[in-house]
Parts: structure tokens; C-alpha cells; sequence
């Protein structure tokens, strides 16, 4: 596996020569600075790019080029705005950047409600409490509708703890819903948030599906073209929430996407944290069914229990046989050797490291993204792969 790092530009409290010294050698990159909708130009690309190059490293992976709302919509300009993505993608093939990461995701991008869970160690992970997200839909965002949404007993569940939480949890819960995680597409108001919601009002998971499909068409022939591999990051957590229709959670919307535009091109983003959070998903299954078409690997794990809940748990830990899955990886790569494809060493990254050691102290890091925590997966990820190659 080609092993990258993902980075959130200059800014990023994690330096370039921090992911060097990790042992990284390409990097995850997207221009958040640029508004959704607008063209990423060829200036401000081979100005990252040489940023990235000047440090020994290169961009191996666009992580995201963000699906504007209007497109997932089909509303307004959205096909003005399709236009601009087809520029920005002809853009990023002529700088040499041709995988490109997105996510069909309704407003919401990943999604959870504490980013602090103290674990048995002293470390900090990141964590999904479905109790909470209820209190935040029935009591905080009073969400016209939101009691047919779910059961009597969770319904009286969300009421309990509504009136037993601190004034302190409620605004954590807002803020990590609604102000976006690191490399979210973007972050609203409670007033901003209603009102993308009534954009869905008329939209359920078949449309959605419909307009992913429409969009899909209009970009897949010109990536094939441009050489470009196209990666759908499944949805995360990957089922409903507070009402908006969720596409690309299991193998069968995988399969649909698929049968309706089957180009190689038009591939996905294997994220075994996201996809593993359902009981419900083979994992190993998964990759076998679409192997040929993964060209980027997001590699964690979380640890899930009956009621809808999961924390990050460490890379080799949790409810994901990474095992399993690196020994399917690798069998795919060999596999492209002998077929000769240009794509024979998939890109992956560790994702969603625990805050620990000094991380723990300092002033600033990305929740999910700080040093050393994805240093211990990245590690971790390498020396399972060493083994394994080694093994069969």
C-alpha cells in the first residue's frame, strides 16, 4: 500500500515535515480555503503542490472535492456548478493528481456527538452516543416531525436525558453536529441548519440516489477520460440521521452505483471505520464484491454496541479484522501487478487516531487528526502489512 497522511494545509497544526518523519510518503490533501461550488484553478493547485513537493513528499489523493448541496439537491444553478467541478477535475488531472476522494452525504459530513471519550488509557477518542444525537433532534434542534422518526422508548429515553444533562453537554452536542468535524464541507447556524433541511422535505433515499446517479453520468465519462479515479466515501455514520435519506452505507447501494454507471472510473473510498460500524456490513465481503474499483483506503476501526453507538477504537482493535482485510488488499495489488494496471498500490491512510501523549497538552490539534495517534496506526497498519507480505 502507498502510505499517505492526510493534511489540512498550512494551517494544519500537523507540519509537513511531522508526516515525513512518520513515515508517510504522499499526502491527503484538499483546498478547503475555496468555497463549494467554485473551481479549484490550476494556480492554486501547483501552489499546494509545491508546498507538498518542497517537503519530499508528493499529493497522492484529493480528499475532498467537495459535492456542492445544490447538486445533491438538483436545485438552482447545480448545473453550473457541475460545470465548475468538471474544471476543477481537468485542472487537477493537468497538475497530476487523479484520485479524487468525495462523499454524497446530505448537509451533514461525518458525523459524532463527543470528541473527548476517555479511554482506559489516558488517550482521547472520538465518539457517536445515538442517545444524544436523539436529544439533539427532539429537544435542541426541535425538529418539525422528529417524533415519528423514532420509538416510544427512545423518544422517553431522549426526554430523560434532556433534563439530566448539563447546559455544557447540550452546547457540545450542537457544536459538533452542526459547526462541522475537520475536513467537513461546511458548518451552520441552528436557523442555517432548519433551513437546509426543508431543502430535503421532497427528497427520500430513491431520489437522492437518482440525483447521485445523474451526477455520476455527467462526471464518470470525463474522469475516464482524464485518467482520473473517482472514489465515493461512504456515508458516517453510515444510516439516517435527523431525518435525511443516507445512499452509500451498504454493499447493495455500492452495487447500485455501479450497475447504473460501471466504469472502472467510478470507484470507492474503502473505509473500513465507516463501514464497519453496522452489524450488518461483511467487510471482508465488501471488498471482494468491488475490489477492483477501490483506489483509496481509509484504515481504522471503532467499537459498536446494540444500541447505535460506537467509539474510534484503536487501528488493530474494535469490530474490524484488519487482518482480514489487509490480506484482501494485498492480494488485490498482486493481482494488478501481473495485470499490469497503473493503480497496482492503493493509497491508504490511517484515520482517526486517539488524542494521547503530548498531543494531550497541546493548544491546538484537529479532533481525530492529531500526530501521534494516527504516528501509533500508521505503524501499527505498516508492520501488519510487512507481516503479512512476508506470510503469504
Amino acid at each position: 500500500m502507498t502510505q499517505t497522511w492526510r493534511w489540512y494545509g498550512p494551517n494544519d497544526p500537523v507540519s509537513l515535515m511531522d508526516v515525513k518523519q512518520a513515515g508517510a510518503t504522499g499526502i491527503v490533501n484538499a483546498l478547503h480555503h475555496i468555497p463549494n461550488g467554485d473551481i479549484w484553478s490550476v494556480e492554486e493547485i501547483q501552489k499546494r503542490n509545491y508546498e507538498i513537493e518542497a517537503s519530499g513528499l508528493s499529493w497522492d489523493v484529493v480528499e475532498s472535492l467537495p459535492v456542492h448541496e445544490k447538486i445533491k439537491t438538483r436545485t438552482a444553478n447545480f448545473q453550473q456548478i457541475i460545470e465548475n467541478y468538471k474544471v476543477s477535475m481537468q485542472n487537477l488531472a493537468s497538475c497530476g493528481v487523479n484520485v479524487i476522494c468525495y462523499n454524497f452525504m446530505p448537509i451533514l459530513d461525518w458525523t459524532r456527538t463527543r470528541l473527548d471519550k476517555l479511554m482506559e488509557d489516558g488517550s482521547l477518542a472520538l465518539e457517536f452516543n445515538a442517545s444524544e444525537l436523539r436529544v439533539f433532534d427532539l429537544h435542541i434542534l426541535q425538529r418539525e416531525g422528529a417524533e415519528n422518526y423514532y420509538t416510544f422508548a427512545e423518544i422517553e429515553e431522549a426526554k430523560n436525558l434532556f433534563q439530566k444533562i448539563s447546559s455544557s453537554d447540550i452546547q457540545r452536542i450542537s457544536d459538533n453536529v452542526l459547526k462541522g468535524l475537520p475536513g467537513s464541507e461546511e458548518g451552520y447556524s441552528m436557523e442555517e441548519f432548519k433551513a437546509m433541511l426543508d431543502t430535503y422535505k421532497s427528497i427520500d433515499g430513491d431520489q437522492l440516489r437518482s440525483h447521485l446517479v445523474q451526477f455520476l453520468e455527467e462526471i464518470i465519462p470525463l474522469a475516464e477520460s482524464l485518467g482520473i479515479r473517482m472514489c465515493i466515501h461512504p456515508d458516517d455514520p453510515p444510516f439516517s440521521l435527523l431525518g435525511l435519506p443516507r445512499v452509500v452505507s451498504t454493499k447493495d447501494d455500492y452495487q447500485y452505483i455501479f450497475d447504473q454507471v460501471p466504469s472502472l472510473s467510478n470507484g470507492i473510498t474503502f473505509c473500513t471505520g465507516s463501514l464497519g460500524v453496522r452489524a450488518d456490513n461483511d467487510l471482508s465481503a465488501i471488498f471482494d464484491a468491488f475490489a477492483d474499483r477501490v483506489h483509496f483506503l481509509h484504515l481504522r476501526s471503532t467499537k459498536r454496541d446494540a444500541q447505535g453507538n460506537f467509539f474510534e477504537a484503536d487501528h488493530l482493535i474494535g469490530d474490524v479484522d484488519m487482518f482480514e482485510i489487509i490480506t484482501r488488499v494485498i492480494k488485490e495489488q498482486r493481482r494488478r501487478v501481473i495485470e499490469k494496471r497503473e493503480d497496482a498500490s492503493i493509497p491508504m491512510r490511517p484515520d482517526h487516531g486517539h488524542q494521547m501523549l503530548d498531543d494531550l497538552v497541546k493548544p491546538k490539534i484537529n479532533p481525530g487528526y492529531s500526530a501521534i495517534g494516527r504516528l501509533r496506526g500508521l505503524a501499527e497498519l505498516r508492520g501488519l502489512e510487512w507481516g503479512i507480505n512476508k506470510m503469504i
